[in-house]
């Protein structure tokens, strides 16, 4: 009996040893990866360097790097400007029905809302309090080239923000060619519609 005693005893005691042991790890493995997350080698941004030379930590762009994806060498599709700097008044490729439709859905979601579906400047932000834009329709705007109609977009005019984050560069001139559209059918007559397109007009207007 005494025997079996001895043996529970020696068993009980063995298990606290590893029960202790185990805990002991654990804490240590926890502490180790503690002083892990709050100890890392890196440098917050902007922190100074005693490293280099010029004392900081963060490190200019090597001369002639470009992000992939960012080396944007076509200068009228990026700026809508020629090689002297003035504005084109040509587009940097084909307007087709295509571009149109697909300029006619970004203006409806990013111009519309300040100047409405047709240019007027009278969108549904501008009849509920906000600084009302001018109309496309007015000659300064019929008349000016199309690069700054992009470059507006681009970088923003007034009150109005740049959109170049939100809307890519080739969506931009699609646009632009919506809005000559848009201009477009303000003026025109009937003399301006192709002849095979004619026969579409009828007493009340377009079938």
């Amino acid at each position: 009996m005494r025997t079996r005693n001895a043996t529970a005893a020696a068993m009980r005691a063995r298990s606290r040893m590893l029960a202790g042991s185990l805990a002991v790890l654990a804490m240590l493995t926890a502490a180790a990866c503690r002083q892990d997350m709050h100890d890392q080698p890196k440098y917050i941004a902007l922190r100074p360097s005693d490293f280099f030379a010029d004392g900081r930590s963060a490190r200019p762009i090597t001369a002639g790097t470009v992000a992939r994806g960012y080396l944007n060498d076509d200068a009228a599709l990026y700026t809508g400007k020629a090689a002297d700097g003035a504005f084109l008044n040509t587009f940097p490729f084909p307007v087709t029905k295509q571009v149109l439709v697909r300029g006619q859905q970004r203006y409806n979601i990013y111009c519309a809302p300040c100047h409405d579906r047709t240019g007027s400047g009278l969108g549904m932000i501008v009849r509920r309090g906000f600084r009302r834009p001018p109309s496309y329709h007015i000659d300064r705007l019929r008349q000016v080239p199309n690069g700054y109609l992009f470059d507006v977009i681009s970088s923003g005019f007034g009150a109005m923000p740049d959109f170049s984050a939100e809307i890519q560069p080739a969506d931009r001139w699609a646009i632009v060619g919506y809005m000559r559209a848009l201009q477009l059918a303000q003026k025109a007559n009937v003399e301006d519609v192709p002849a095979e397109a004619r026969a579409q007009f009828g007493p009340g207007g377009p079938r």
